[in-house]
């Protein structure tokens, strides 16, 4: 459930809309609501119409691809650095993906008819919506890449650098449950890739609460994957 809030930040705290010329903010702004979503949500189904466009404060939103049998898996995280939705400013009217609230979270919301109205008078609007779906790409092909090749130990340590990156510091609040859909694996290998990382030092991980207590011991166990996406995140950006 979305609550709206006034102790949430402001809308420039996220860095698309903070780099965005201020008369083309202002297109925006006037119907941007700030709202407090809490983890699990799922804000949109994929097939579903996009009507709402999410511009994160602060927490995490993830997109996974649905298979027929119900089965999903994470391609994309998005953080206060993007946007979800974005592309129907430019005529994408139903999600491809599913949309969860992965880590509890604010941000500004804005209703698609407004958005798409905006987008159409605003050449730096439209472009933000193209950039932002290049970064998403971007992070889909190296997550497929990832999940084919590199072991659940690496995959869950660099999901886990992704995560503290966007919550801000270096406590993650997480159940097996969760990080297993995650990750699309059995909620027993969460368990035992979980134990191992915390045997080496690198976390701490007790009642869905995972503290990162070595980071570079992190990055060493993770794969390449993690630096990849920071580097093309910085280039698309």
């Amino acid at each position: 459930m979305a609550v709206p809030v006034s102790n949430a930040g402001h809308p420039l705290d996220n860095k698309l809309l903070a780099s965005l010329p201020r008369d083309d903010f202002n297109r925006l702004f006037p119907h941007l609501t700030i709202v407090s979503l809490q983890q699990g949500i799922v804000l949109t189904e994929a097939g579903e119409e996009v009507d709402q466009i999410y511009f994160p404060h602060y927490g995490m939103l993830s997109l996974l691809a649905v298979l027929r049998d119900g089965k999903a898996i994470e391609t994309a995280t998005v953080g206060r650095e993007g946007v979800v939705g974005a592309m129907a400013g430019l005529g994408l009217y139903k999600s491809l993906v599913r949309v969860v609230v992965q880590m509890p979270m604010a941000c500004g919301r804005i209703a698609a008819t407004h958005f798409r109205s905006a987008a159409a008078a605003s050449e730096p609007i439209r472009n933000l919506c193209i950039r932002y779906n290049e970064v998403l790409l971007s992070q889909a092909r190296v997550t497929a890449a990832c999940n084919a090749l590199h072991s659940i130990e690496a995959r869950f340590c660099r999901w886990l650098l992704q995560s503290a990156d966007r919550a801000g510091g270096d406590t993650v609040a997480l159940t097996q449950e969760f990080l297993a859909e995650m990750l699309g694996v059995r909620r027993t290998s969460v368990t035992e890739v979980a134990s191992k990382v915390q045997n080496a030092g690198a976390i701490t991980y007790s009642r869905g609460v995972i503290k990162i207590l070595d980071r570079p011991a992190l990055m060493r166990m993770s794969c390449e994957c993690y630096q990849t996406l920071l580097d093309q995140s910085a280039i698309l950006a």
